[in-house]
């Protein structure tokens, strides 16, 4: 049997008689012919049926029963075929919004799967985010080759945050009376507190965890490990008083936390819920384009369609009719008392003379240039006039969303990836904001 193609040997379903077929995967195949040649008995009836049949007895007896029964196709034999999927051509609901991903509800298998199996990875640091326990962070911390070494010390610390109501010596002496004698560093907000300091050793495993444990219960479920080097000791009263950012140089801090909380960052995220992957949800769609991908706005290709004009020549083309023509005289007269050239093409003006035009420098009110932006921002505002739509209609061109990229989804969600973990720890600068390898062709699969 070949991989590569679908072979389909003698099919006799409807009006067809006797045909035999090689169909190529991986590629697109179009059935034509005219009404009653037997497009759909093929396509449908012989190829999809077979194909489904075949996938549903893949399921146990008792799952097959709630599922729907294909009939097996009159055909010799079928070789080749992969599970199929069929969007059957009648008036089904339709939006902008669908894809055959909502179509076939694969979507609701892909959201699922992201809110179950994905990895969460930190905005600005672009580290994993995760849920950590004291096992988990013992075996992280066995992986660190610095804290591996035999002559390695750890101190285990939590940080507690002085209330408002009460002086950081109040708290001192709270933690005193509960066994916290020694203190890593402090400042006026926050005090770190040592938990325990210990070798890195095999026998002393189930006292880390069991510090690792405490630490994470009074610390609010974050813990900080400090690797200390050779003859290491707790910091001296003068180093106490300093932050942890200023830890000495001997120091590695290693910082976990229990919570969906990035411990290196001091940033908190949501637990992900399968409609955090739909654009068709509020929860997960993109705020700015409203789970479309796109957003409407004007175009200054259109504004200024042909840039060897200057703006005496009437390179801002809406300014060149008579009910506009105030705008254009604005722009001469301002322009000459900024000395911004209006005999030159657009084309060789600097980018500071550029954004000038656009942007002005201020409201009209105020007597200042107001720019092309501000010009339609008084358009929009008159919007409700057939005449003033049909004007900005003109200029206005769908762009990919600035927000979410074209991915439809908020920020938010797009932090989460499947795959390795190096698949998934993919940050594009300047943001450091995470997008899919290839977010126009993965738009439309978790939603």
């Amino acid at each position: 049997m070949s991989d590569d193609v679908i072979r389909i040997r003698g099919a006799r379903q409807n009006n067809l008689r006797g045909i035999d077929l090689d169909l190529p995967l991986n590629e697109l195949v179009v059935v034509t012919g005219v009404s009653g040649s037997g497009k759909s008995s093929l396509a449908f009836d012989t190829i999809y049926s077979e194909g489904q049949r075949r996938y549903v007895e893949t399921f146990s007896p008792y799952a097959r029963q709630f599922l729907d029964r294909m009939d097996k196709p009159q055909v010799d034999r079928i070789e080749g075929i992969p599970p199929a999927i069929a969007i059957d051509q009648t008036n089904t609901v339709r939006t902008s919004r669908s894809t055959v991903g909502t179509m076939t509800e694969l979507n609701d298998h892909l959201k699922l799967l992201f809110a179950r199996a994905a990895l969460l990875f930190c905005r600005s640091c672009g580290r994993e985010v995760r849920k950590d326990d004291a096992e988990s962070i013992y075996a992280a911390l066995a992986r660190e080759p610095a804290v591996g070494r035999v002559a390695a010390r750890v101190l285990v610390t939590f940080t507690v945050t002085v209330p408002a109501n009460f002086s950081r010596d109040e708290v001192e002496k709270f933690l005193t009376r509960q066994g916290y004698t020694r203190i890593h560093a402090r400042d006026e907000k926050r005090i770190e507190v040592i938990q325990d300091r210990l070798a890195w050793k095999p026998n002393n495993r189930a006292r880390l965890i069991e510090a690792l444990e405490t630490a994470l219960k009074i610390g609010n479920g974050r813990v900080t490990v400090r690797v200390v080097g050779d003859g290491g000791r707790e910091r001296a009263p003068a180093l106490a008083a300093l932050p942890p950012s200023m830890a000495v140089a001997e120091e590695r801090a290693f910082k976990f936390s229990a919570q969906r909380h990035c411990a290196h960052c001091d940033l908190d995220y949501a637990e992900p819920v399968p409609n955090s992957f739909s654009f068709n949800s509020p929860v997960g769609a993109c705020e700015t384009c409203r789970g479309f991908g796109r957003t409407i706005g004007i175009d200054y290709r259109l504004v200024i369609p042909d840039e060897s004009k200057s703006l005496a020549g009437g390179a801002i083309k809406p300014w060149q009719t008579k009910s506009n023509k105030e705008c254009q005289d604005d722009l001469m007269r301002y322009a000459k008392q900024r000395g911004v050239p209006v005999d030159v093409p657009w084309r060789d003006l600097t980018p500071e003379q550029r954004a000038w035009v656009i942007e002005g420098e201020g409201s009209w009110r105020q007597r200042k240039w107001y720019g092309v932006q501000r010009f339609f921002a008084w358009l929009e505002s008159k919007a409700y006039k057939m005449h003033v739509r049909v004007l900005l209609s003109k200029y206005r061109s769908y762009d990919a969303c600035p927000a979410c990229g074209g991915a439809r989804l908020k920020p938010e969600s797009l932090l989460w990836r499947l795959g390795s973990l190096d698949d998934a720890r993919t940050v594009i600068a300047p943001e450091q904001r995470f997008r899919t390898r290839d977010a126009a062709a993965l738009a439309a699969l978790p939603g």
